[in-house]
């Protein structure tokens, strides 16, 4: 039976879409995922999302296959795609404002005027037990803590968005051999769970540069919850402000760590590209 999808992207970090609200579970397994988004042989894609009905009050539940067939607890750039995607399957009935919920929690992305999306990423979380991470002891923040990888050692950060973080701060993006340390990274023992992997390049205090290893994905040209992480660990460092600029490969996004509610603001656009549908 064929299966409507949509392609999105967030900042080139791109999805396929799938309206899957009749039905709690996903209607393609991680395997299919794989194949759907292999570049050459599939539609292309750093993951597949499935609009499924809500829970607990909520409008829609999401869930997303990385092109890996792994499953992460959320997607930054995913969710503001999400957002746009649902907006357009409710057509004239669309709200603006959405309560998601996600195995990070409920995330609420607001579709603004502009064409940007708005997303409250929630509080971020900083003990070693919430990230996961053995580099401190489980009631500890890993701030500036000394990691052996690719025969080197990093200072290194880290951030729990509802998925793991690590983020280094680096002279020069462009000089990081991604392919080559990113998988490191993410299969250090250092990370049960493995982790994604932000090193980062302070332009000023309020805009850095940013290149992300993303757990399951690879190289990507733009991670949401990658940027609200490392704007925290930049805080965290001294080296960022709470409202900052973050550069990707793939553009530009707005980050706010507010101070007094410790909530996290992502702002970017979401694009739809083509649609289609899949021989399942």
């Amino acid at each position: 039976m064929p299966i409507e999808f949509a392609k999105y992207h967030g900042l080139g970090n791109d999805f396929i879409l799938i309206d899957n609200r009749h039905s709690s579970e996903p209607v393609i397994a991680p395997e299919q995922a794989v194949d759907l988004c292999d570049r050459h042989f599939g539609i292309g894609a750093d993951g597949v999302i499935f609009a499924l009905p809500g829970q607990n009050d909520t409008d829609y539940t999401m869930r997303i296959f990385n092109s890996d067939g792994s499953e992460p607890e959320m997607c930054g750039n995913g969710i503001r795609c999400l957002a746009k995607f649902i907006a357009d399957l409710d057509g004239s009935e669309a709200k603006t404002q959405y309560r998601i919920h996600t195995l990070a929690g409920v995330i609420s992305p607001e579709l603004r005027s502009d064409g940007q999306v708005k997303v409250d990423m929630g509080v971020p979380r900083l003990l070693a037990a919430e990230i996961p991470t053995t580099l401190a002891a489980a009631d500890a923040k890993v701030i500036d803590v000394p990691i052996e990888v690719a025969d080197k050692s990093w200072s290194v950060t880290c951030v729990s968005m509802g998925n793991p973080h690590c983020i280094t701060f680096v002279e020069d993006v462009s000089a990081v051999a991604l392919e080559t340390v990113g998988p490191q990274f993410e299969h250090n023992k250092a990370f049960p769970q493995r982790t994604n992997t932000e090193f980062i390049q302070v332009v000023r205090s309020d805009y850095v540069k940013m290149r992300v290893w993303e757990r399951g994905a690879g190289v990507t040209l733009a991670c949401g919850t990658g940027a609200c992480a490392a704007v925290v660990a930049g805080v965290l460092v001294g080296k960022c402000d709470r409202v900052t600029a973050v550069e990707l490969p793939g553009g530009v996004l707005e980050i706010e760590w507010a101070e007094v509610s410790g909530r996290i603001y992502m702002t970017g656009p979401a694009q739809r590209v083509f649609t289609g549908c899949i021989s399942h």
